[in-house]
């Protein structure tokens, strides 16, 4: 039976590969996430919406950063599909302005912290001066400030997260590896179970599931994984 903490993450170029994925896992997965490369380049967006139609629940990561008034209107074209969650960069006026567009929808706006591919490095590189754990801090605070459905974070700051934001709130967490899984170019890696009891309320698999030898297989393991242990939230 589904487990709808599990998000399963379509990362690929065509719908029709995204569709076989779906179809092989049936009635294990009931929760897709849609990014980047599928939304742009393979019909994600009108696939997302016959997915809802058919019962799925759909997570648009979008990660939106632009003007107030054109966050707004793109929120309210998503909140208008039935999408369950869709990212926005977490910077007040945006999460400011994409809670405005969401308030009339079942949209759940979830801010992303810090992407699970940079570490203190990283931003260091990029000009901040606060490490990870400060930063991601910083932004799940002011997400609960704006009132946001949630907040995205790397497992690793998903306890830190989790009390900042109380119980409520959803906590997605990307970088889930069971064990013995590559990490590819994640830094800040957990696995499920692991960032359940940590306070995740739903996690984000999808190499480890989309390129196993049989994916309803690997789904079904995690799905296990998680239901022998972690909390319920959001």
């Amino acid at each position: 039976m589904a487990d709808d903490r599990l998000i399963v993450a379509l990362d690929f170029s065509s719908r029709k590969k995204a569709e076989n994925l779906v179809n092989i896992l049936g009635e294990e997965v009931n929760f897709y996430k849609i990014g980047y490369e599928l939304f742009y380049s393979g019909g994600g967006l009108e696939f997302g919406k016959e997915l809802i139609k058919s019962g799925k629940k759909i997570f648009f990561d979008l990660k939106l950063l632009d003007i107030e008034n054109t966050v707004e209107k793109a929120v309210r074209a998503i909140g208008k599909t039935g999408a369950d969650f869709l990212t926005v960069h977490a910077y007040p006026k945006i999460m400011g302005a994409a809670a405005r567009a969401a308030k009339d929808s079942k949209l759940k706006i979830l801010a992303v912290t810090i992407l699970t591919s940079l570490d203190d490095e990283d931003l260091m590189n990029a000009g901040y001066d606060r490490d990870v754990a400060s930063l991601v801090g910083l932004r799940a605070h002011q997400a609960k400030l704006a009132k946001l459905g949630g907040v995205v974070s790397s497992p690793h700051e998903a306890a830190m997260v989790r009390s900042l934001i109380g119980e409520k709130m959803a906590l997605v967490t990307p970088a889930i590896r069971p064990s013995g899984a590559p990490l590819n170019e994640q830094k800040r890696t957990m696995t499920p179970a692991e960032a359940l009891a940590n306070g995740a309320s739903h996690i984000v698999v999808g190499r480890p599931i989309t390129k196993a030898e049989d994916p309803r297989k690997a789904a079904r393991q995690i799905i296990d994984e998680m239901q022998n242990g972690g909390m319920r939230f959001a």
